[in-house]
Formats: structure tokens, sequence, C-alpha cells
């Protein structure tokens, strides 16, 4: 069984604030440690489940995060970036499921270090009509591989923004979101038990089927008013942008199949994961013309 692991910082066990997932915070290096602990607890997990090969990628920041002397000798890691599918790099078509590691809620939720991609440069997103963050992204473009998202560990906003995007992957809430920079914590020991059985769990069970397709779709007002979304099944998916800076969102119109619905709105339309992998370089035009601190 080949599982490949994806694992953001935000929702792991213990960590609520900037200072603990930004390089240079007082708590980072504390930070790091914890995030390790808990993809640890994933890799235990697997192994148990009978997983042979397994693949890690760091996919918080500067994706430098975790140490390799601090990682399960049985797991490879990715690390570094550049990386043209970010968050999902090396994930293929050859990997039995995907687990996410420490993930949270999107942009405008109240959770724990609550965000899409960008700190607050993402305003919000749409996929094909409804709101997504990073969990649906990720969920979404795995799917267009053929991979399975299992299980996803975080805050219980993510959790919840999970079950409601697909109630069939299991969750591991390690932490219980009191607004966004402060949380009631699970004990560190009981968290990653609870993450280790419950990865060996969602592994071993009866594989769902895969489909590309979110189960529900809601439009946002400003989707109702753009061009008609495609329906269910297979073909192009929609993405929908919305920037904080009008600056970022013309300057991204000099991408050919990129359109403005809006001054800071744009939106294209292609295959997952091309659409995924041409988000990443919208990603990059805004990070050069801008620099914000993500969670002010």
């Amino acid at each position: 069984m080949r599982i490949y692991i994806s694992v953001d910082m935000e929702g792991v066990t213990g960590l609520v604030d900037a200072d603990d997932v930004q390089p240079g915070g007082r708590d980072y290096e504390r930070g790091r440690l914890m995030m390790a602990e808990d993809v640890n607890a994933a890799v235990r997990g697997a192994i148990a489940a009978g997983a042979t090969d397994i693949l890690v990628n760091d996919a918080h920041g500067p994706m430098r995060n975790l140490r390799p002397e601090n990682l399960h000798p049985a797991a490879r890691l990715v690390r570094g970036k550049p990386k043209q599918m970010g968050m999902l790099e090396g994930l293929t078509p050859g990997y039995d499921a995907m687990v996410g590691v420490g993930y949270h809620s999107r942009a405008g939720e109240l959770g724990v270090l609550s965000h899409s991609f960008m700190g607050h440069e993402i305003e919000d997103m749409w996929l094909d009509g409804r709101p997504v963050g990073e969990i649906g992204m990720a969920h979404a473009t795995a799917a267009a591989l053929g991979v399975r998202l299992a299980v996803l560990t975080g805050d219980d906003r993510a959790c919840a923004e999970m079950t409601a995007w697909d109630a069939s992957v299991a969750t591991v809430a390690v932490k219980y979101a009191r607004d966004r920079f402060a949380a009631e914590l699970r004990p560190a020991d009981e968290a990653r038990a609870a993450i280790e059985e419950g990865v060996a769990s969602a592994l071993a069970a009866p594989r769902p089927a895969v489909s590309a397709t979110p189960p529900s779709k809601s439009k946002s007002k400003s989707e109702s008013e753009s061009e008609s979304e495609p329906g269910p099944g297979p073909g192009p998916a929609t993405l929908s942008v919305r920037w904080q800076s009008a600056s970022v969102a013309a300057t991204l119109l000099g991408i050919p199949g990129v359109k403005a619905t809006d001054s800071r709105t744009v939106q294209a339309q292609g295959a997952l994961p091309d659409l995924y992998r041409q988000f990443g370089v919208w990603m990059r035009v805004a990070a050069s013309l801008t620099n914000q601190q993500p969670y002010c």
C-alpha cells in the first residue's frame, strides 16, 4: 500500500498563533517538533494499516519546517520550494490514499489560524461555485488523480469543513477553536494516539469510490453574477479567487485563459490537477506584488 501525506502546520497539535508556525517566531522551533510528532503518528497509523511506501510532503509556508532527522524512518520527505504542485507535490495516481495532517479551515471561517493559502491576501475562493479553501482544493485535486483523501487532522472547524465537503473522509480533531488565535487543546499524547488510530482505521477500511465532484454545490453572489458553472460530472473545473488587491487581479489577466468577474476577482477553467498547478502560478505572481504578513 502506497500512502501520501500532505502536512500543513496551522492544524497541528498545540499550535494556535503565528509565532508557533512562522520562521523567526518565538515558538516556531517548538512548533516544528510538534508538527513532526503529528506526522509521525500518521506514519505509524499507515504502517499499522499495511503501508509499505510512505511519502511525506512538507506543505507549510517555506516548506522547510520538518527536519529530516525528526521524521519517522519509514517515510520519505519532499522538502523545500518552489514546487509546481505546492501542497500536493509528489502526489500521483500510483498512491492508494492521501492523508492530510495539520490542515486548517478556509478564509472567513473562525477556525484556528484560518486562511486560504496566502493569509489575508486571498479573501475568498470558489471551485465550481462552491466556497473552497485548502481542504476542498486538496480533496478535489487528489480525486482528479484517482486518489482518495482518507483522513484529515486539524482543529474542529477544519474537521467540520472536511465533513461538509465530503463526509466519507475520516477526521481527527486535535484542538477545539475558541477564536482565530485561541483553542482548547487535547493533551498531546491523546491527540497523537487519536491520529495514529484514525489513520490506521481509515486506511484499513474498505475503499469508497473516488469522485472528483464535490458532494454539493452552493453558489456565492459573485459566482451567480458570473458565467454559469459546469454541472456535476467530468469536465473542466472553474476556479475563482477574490484577492485583497485589485493590482493582483489586474496583473493575472495577463495569463491566457484568466478573466475578471469584478475588479478583484479572477476566474479560469481547466482540468484538475492542471488548474491547481496554474493556481500556484497565481500565488507566485501575488507574492511578487505584495508584502503582506499572513496573520495580521
